[in-house]
């Protein structure tokens, strides 16, 4: 999945679709895309005086959550284990290795391999 198709899917087409699954592309894509426009909002904020940083958080936190939900789907995981990030220190290590496994082989609970389908 290219980075504009990552965007659309994400922002368009599953903007808050917490059920299926999203492959490892799918989800880095848009993280790239969340950290750049939140590195920009930041920038324009401190050059303007006025924080910004609030619009982007409002806008994307449903796809952003949703596109994390999808991928711990895709390696057989429930989206709940998204809460292991609140761990202090080791929570967000394990969540971030969590998002690099490969995809389950095959169709699981959470439907068929986007793989499959790509």
């Amino acid at each position: 999945m290219s980075f504009t198709d990552a965007a659309h899917a994400c922002l368009m087409s599953k903007y808050a679709t917490f059920s299926g699954r999203a492959r490892r592309s799918e989800y880095w894509w848009f993280s790239v895309l969340y950290a750049v426009g939140t590195l920009l909002l930041v920038g324009i904020s401190v050059a303007i005086g006025q924080p910004l940083l609030n619009v982007l958080l409002v806008l994307l936190i449903v796809p952003m959550l949703a596109v994390s939900v999808r991928r711990l789907h895709d390696t057989g995981r429930s989206g709940w284990r998204m809460l292991i990030a609140l761990i202090p220190v080791v929570g967000p290590v394990i969540y971030l290795v969590g998002m690099t496994v490969d995809s389950a082989p095959g169709a699981n609970r959470y439907g068929p391999s986007p793989k499959a389908a790509g």
